[in-house]
């Protein structure tokens, strides 16, 4: 098969791959490339412009990764591309609060000395990871991408799936991999209903600079309108701030001028970091839960938002992506190495056993969370203010909670267990 040019772009109107995967944006990368270091060809179709991304400046926008993705981005060569762009999470401070009276009494710490691994997780900005897929893609034998492309329909045969995109190609293959978020377009086609409901709630994320240095120190604090996280970046002096009210006061707040926006923000913010300035460009995203139903199909899987839209209350939603990418690309890989139809209803069955459960069981358990704190009950307040102070005054449980939250727990895919694939 021919490959024309840096991109290895195909011109052809129909292309030959193991694996076609919908959506460009982190998860369908790190799945490409796992995929293809194991000898299997993938084709990513992105809907948005490579360049426009990979040339992407500062705005403040970041993920919290979990040590289980840490090893998983080692695995699949990407690491090394943002280890020095990344912020240990050496230190992490829970506790209730009010605008403008600070911290609850009683508050939870996880701290990393607790645990033998290190760091409990990194936090990364959105342009530096995209940038260092992009990169590792290039460079990648086997993974053909697609960019400013969609997918507008899919058929499946007994063979294989054809997806057709926006300009009128057809890509053929073996399995046809969602990561095209909570409205994906994959799953709907598939005939895959969700569940879930809004919060009445809206994230607003931007970065701030602050006077005092961070130490490496996240922070969570539950408002009665929802909760708040401010979370370093390197630097020391400037963190990640999500904050979650409610839908119509969000919409206002949004409104204001920086000025304004920074006089809201303030009061919850607190003067522990002294002197806060905007640091970043400000953003908005509307707060809900969205499960599908099943997380395969005929020759179809869905991975990440695509299967489940968490709330972002623990900065948990790339790092249960990246747990259904570890899942997906071990099965499949398997069942090529064993000879068999990677596509099939055996290691599809595989993945939707593995991980449904987790995922589902993860976004729910986030939801009551997010719903015992995001109130001002007196008697509620006074209950989960003692259950943190009892978890903060017990070593085992909070390690516990420690290893939980770095994505150490549970029956994890080889690449998030430092193995290879």
């Amino acid at each position: 098969m021919d490959n024309p040019g840096p991109w290895g772009y195909f011109t052809g109107m129909e292309i030959q791959a193991d694996v076609l995967i919908a959506g460009g944006g982190l998860n369908g990368p790190a799945l490409a490339l796992a995929l293809a270091r194991s000898g299997l060809t993938v084709a990513v179709i992105d809907a948005r412009p490579a360049t426009a991304r990979a040339e992407a400046g500062f705005d403040g926008r970041a993920y919290a990764l979990a040590i289980a993705s840490k090893r998983l981005l080692e695995g699949i060569g990407v690491w090394p591309r943002v280890a020095a762009q990344v912020q240990p999470i050496l230190k992490i401070k829970t506790s209730d609060g009010r605008p403008g009276e600070g911290p609850a009494p009683f508050f939870l710490t996880f701290d990393a000395d607790e645990i033998e691994e290190g760091p409990m997780g990194f936090m990364l900005e959105d342009r530096f990871l995209y940038a260092a897929f992009l990169a590792a893609m290039q460079a990648t034998e086997g993974i053909t991408l697609f960019p400013g492309e969609t997918v507008v329909a899919q058929e499946v045969t007994a063979a294989g799936v054809a997806a057709k995109l926006a300009s009128g190609r057809t890509l053929a293959g073996r399995l046809l991999v969602g990561c095209d978020g909570r409205g994906s377009g994959v799953a709907e086609r598939a005939g895959i209903k969700r569940i879930g409901w809004g919060y009445g709630q809206t994230a607003l994320v931007t970065a701030v600079h602050h006077e005092r240095d961070h130490e490496g120190t996240a922070y969570q604090y539950f408002m009665p309108s929802g909760p708040l996280a401010i979370l370093p970046l390197p630097g020391g002096h400037q963190s990640s701030i999500v904050w979650s009210e409610a839908d119509a006061v969000a919409a206002e707040i949004q409104a204001l001028d920086d000025t304004g926006y920074l006089a809201a923000l303030q009061p919850r913010f607190g003067g522990f970091l002294g002197e806060i300035a905007l640091a970043g460009e400000r953003f908005t995203y509307p707060l809900s839960l969205s499960l599908a139903e099943r997380f395969v199909a005929d020759r179809v899987a869905l991975v990440g938002d695509a299967a489940h839209g968490v709330h972002p209350i623990a900065g948990q939603g790339l790092n249960l992506g990246l747990r259904d990418v570890g899942a997906l690309a071990e099965v499949v890989v398997d069942a090529a190495r064993r000879g068999e139809d990677i596509g099939s209803a055996v290691p599809l069955g595989e993945y939707q056993r593995w991980r449904r459960f987790d995922a589902t069981a993860l976004a729910l358990g986030m939801d009551a969370v997010n719903r015992i704190f995001s109130n001002d009950n007196p008697l509620l307040r006074m209950g989960r203010d003692l259950g943190m102070g009892v978890v903060n005054a017990l070593p085992g449980l909070r390690r516990r909670f420690i290893r939980q939250a770095a994505g150490l727990e549970g029956e994890l895919p080889r690449l998030l267990a430092g193995k290879p694939l």
